[in-house]
């Protein structure tokens, strides 16, 4: 993912590797613009990092740039204070259709067994005709 939008660089939101092969992670470093609470993360926070999890593994699944993604519902299960700590999102697309995708994130922190929040997206998919 190049060029993040303004809201990622804030989060200071970068890719890495997946062990497992698959899209690349999102991590979210520990810094004093993601807290919420004293010592915990911004529920906010969490749920900017699952989103761009799940655009980062949709955008490489399509593997077309000129497809604009459009979220349609955003549905944030929050399991866990997160705690002021370096926290990842891991995207999984249940589905991919023509005109709308639908994705799964599970944020955690020290061990994925036990994310601090899980996110359900769905997304309408506007492809640019292709020219011939």
């Amino acid at each position: 993912m190049t060029g993040l939008p303004p809201y990622a660089e804030l989060l200071q939101l970068s890719p890495e590797p997946d062990p497992r092969g698959g899209p690349p992670l999102m991590l979210m470093p520990a810094h004093d613009g993601v807290l919420g609470r004293p010592g915990f993360l911004h529920g906010g926070a969490i749920a900017g990092l699952c989103e761009f999890a799940a655009f980062s593994a949709l955008r490489a699944a399509l593997g077309e740039p000129d497809t604009l993604m459009k979220p349609i519902t955003v549905t944030v299960d929050y399991l866990r204070g997160g705690k002021l700590e370096a926290t990842r999102a891991r995207a999984e697309i249940i589905r991919l259709g023509r005109r709308i995708a639908n994705l799964e994130v599970r944020a955690w922190q020290d061990d994925e067994t036990r994310p601090i929040a899980l996110a359900r997206l769905n997304f309408l998919l506007e492809r640019q005709p292709r020219e011939p």
